[in-house]
């Protein structure tokens, strides 16, 4: 893919690769190499040069056409993946529980419907008392509210709907209100339906398409009146569905979504839940994209200036209107995009956003109709306590985990261990290792070289080298908790003769990305890369330079716990030439352990990898490695 250059990202860091050197009681294996922030701008530059950029279009049929094979390919590609495909195709059960009823001209259906089989989500239906014929409906999904469908606000504008006689359908969002004591429905444990090769995604989707089902199945729903809303998560999930099912007419996405470029300039706001960047999905769209597919549909970007959790006015709204704008105008519909700046404080659905939807919803969707209030109709001491909303649901609801261990029972599958397919996987790159001296001493009777190594110019790697006088053979350590804590496993080693190299692979001890680290890797694999391809590759290409260039020969690799393990393992399997061996401290025995320890993508990132137990586990792994040994400790 062509890679594009953004003057925004921080290039004066990339300038500084050259880091100072620490003082000298500095431990030789904790001084600095890299710049500070240094692999965090690398993989900045490394993930917004492959974001796609927006395909050229020259008329409205062109684009319709464009849209209708994005549409496609998301669906086919990313989301319904594995088993997904066969959940899209199950028949979604619904359920119809008590009602609610109140003074105020409207009622409160309690319902719960069937996501995917076997996992249900509750459901509330605001309903107007008084319907005749066909009437618009409006499905409200929710954010990362704790509190859920009981949030207050967003009770009061499902009231609001109703009390303007449209359908107001409000599911719960996974993990969320009334589920919000579900662990295995945390959102960073969707992942562990990719590691199996089903993706997590789907369960999302299906969430939010189940529910319109409902919404549309409503005798009084009329399907050429449907929009959607929702601030935050919501806001993600009604661009998502929106752009993708064209049963939506019109979208009210509140502060919830950026461009992927964006989110790179702002991480410690933007980067967003696994289900915001799943595996894959900037391989074929960005947000950008999602955003221009819903032309000509009638479509209001509603942000806030003074926000402050993610995706402030200021910098996330014009790159998606700069995308969006010219394919609007192509399909002759350049006032069905706008905008809304709300400049109350925090991240809000306030009363300002809502008449915002509300006035949008009466030009758009109403014809204008005089009668329709575009004021908030006084509704909060309408608003209901959590417990008066719940829904029952089964005792033993599916979740992530639950899921997942059903899925790889039967994994991987029969077949037989193959060392192309395992890099496939992955997508280990085979790098090239430009190596730069970066200062030399000696310690306790060793010999000390530090070096930075850069890979295809991709990536730098810190490497500490100590050489025990006549050291015989080499071995190249990797350490979870980074070459800095490595001490007492360097000190076993140079004391029986060996050359100990250090490394700090990406993510790990110097490599580290500020903030929380899984984001990025969850992003490093939406883009279609894989943080264990690229640790493993690095690894490898280490090895390669110590074994060639260095003229070392063939190397051992040592590591120390249950991450550097796997990354250990990929690399020998597919590397036989420049590494000789593995000896593995804590390591685990089976992939299944990452979901048997229910482990969410931001304790290891990298054992995610998406469809890899499908195919290979440990010991599949282990037969590429053979006949080296792999030795546990």
């Amino acid at each position: 893919m062509k890679r594009r250059l953004f003057s925004l990202l921080l290039l004066p860091a990339l300038l500084a690769i050259a880091a100072e050197k620490a003082p000298e009681e500095t431990e030789p294996l904790a001084e600095a190499i890299l710049a500070p922030n240094q692999t965090t701008v690398e993989v900045q530059v490394f993930t917004a040069t492959r974001v796609p950029a927006m395909p050229p279009a020259a008329t409205a049929a062109d684009w319709s056409a464009t849209a209708a094979t994005l549409r496609r390919r998301v669906l086919d590609e990313v989301v319904f993946r594995g088993e997904a495909r066969a959940w899209a195709s199950a028949p979604g059960r619904v359920e119809w529980l008590d009602t609610l009823a109140t003074p105020h001209g409207y009622s409160v259906r309690k319902l719960r419907y069937e996501v995917v089989p076997g996992l249900w989500l509750p459901a509330l239906l605001y309903q107007p008392d008084r319907l005749t014929g066909r009437v618009p409906v409006v499905l409200n999904v929710n954010g990362h509210e704790k509190t859920g469908m009981a949030t207050p606000y967003i009770q009061e504008r499902c009231i609001n709907l109703a009390k303007r006689g449209i359908l107001a359908l409000n599911p719960e969002w996974l993990g969320r209100g009334q589920l919000l004591e579900e662990k295995g429905l945390d959102h960073y444990r969707m992942n562990q339906l990719d590691l199996c090769g089903t993706s997590g995604l789907a369960v999302f989707h299906l969430a939010a398409q189940r529910a319109l089902d409902v919404a549309l199945s409503l005798p009084n729903a009329d399907p050429g009146r449907v929009a959607v809303t929702g601030l935050s998560g919501g806001g993600w999930q009604t661009i998502f569905l929106s752009a993708l099912d064209e049963r939506v007419r019109l979208a009210n996405p509140v502060a919830g979504y950026s461009s992927y470029v964006t989110r790179v300039q702002f991480p410690a706001l933007d980067l967003g839940d696994s289900e915001q960047t799943p595996s894959d999905l900037a391989t074929v769209v960005d947000y950008t994209h999602l955003t221009a597919m819903m032309a000509p549909r009638p479509t209001l970007l509603s942000y806030n200036a003074k926000d402050n959790c993610c995706f402030r006015a200021d910098y996330a709204l014009a790159p998606l209107v700069q995308a969006a704008a010219p394919v609007f105008r192509l399909a002759g519909a350049a006032d069905q995009l706008q905008q809304h700046v709300n400049h109350d404080p925090g991240h809000n659905y306030g009363r300002d956003n809502r008449e915002a939807f509300y006035r949008f919803l009466r030009d758009q969707l109403l014809g204008s109709a005089a009668d329709f209030p575009l004021a908030e109709i006084p509704s909060e001491a309408e608003v209901r306590p959590a417990e008066a909303l719940r829904v029952p649901l089964p005792a033993d609801n599916h979740d992530f985990q639950s899921l997942a261990l059903q899925l790889s029972s039967n994994l991987p599958v029969a077949g037989q261990p193959d060392r192309a397919r395992l890099r496939a996987i992955v997508r280990a790159p085979v790098y090239r290792v430009a190596a730069t001296a970066a200062g030399s001493g000696r310690e306790g009777g060793a010999d000390v070289s530090r070096w930075r190594l850069r890979l295809d110019n991709d990536w730098t790697v810190p490497v500490v080298e100590l050489s025990p006088p006549g050291a015989r053979s080499t071995v190249l350590l990797l350490a979870d908790a980074g070459r800095a804590a490595a001490g007492p496993r360097v000190r076993e080693l140079l004391a029986a003769g060996r050359r100990v190299i250090a490394v700090d692979p990406f993510y790990f001890g110097e490599s580290k990305i500020a903030g929380q680290p899984g984001l990025f890797a969850i992003l490093v694999a939406a883009i279609g890369e894989r943080p264990l391809g690229i640790q493993a590759g690095q690894v490898a290409a280490v090895a390669r330079w110590l074994s060639r260039e260095r003229g070392l020969g063939p190397v051992d690799i040592a590591t120390e716990g249950p991450r550097t393990g796997l990354i250990g393992l990929v690399a020998a399997a597919f590397e036989p030439d420049a590494i000789s061996g593995l000896v593995q401290r804590d390591a685990m025995a089976s992939l299944r352990e990452v979901i048997t320890g229910d482990l969410t993508v931001m304790q290891r990132p990298e054992q995610f990898c998406f469809g890899l137990l499908r195919e290979f586990d440990l010991p599949q792994i282990k037969a590429l490695v053979a006949p080296r040994s792999v030795t546990s400790l």
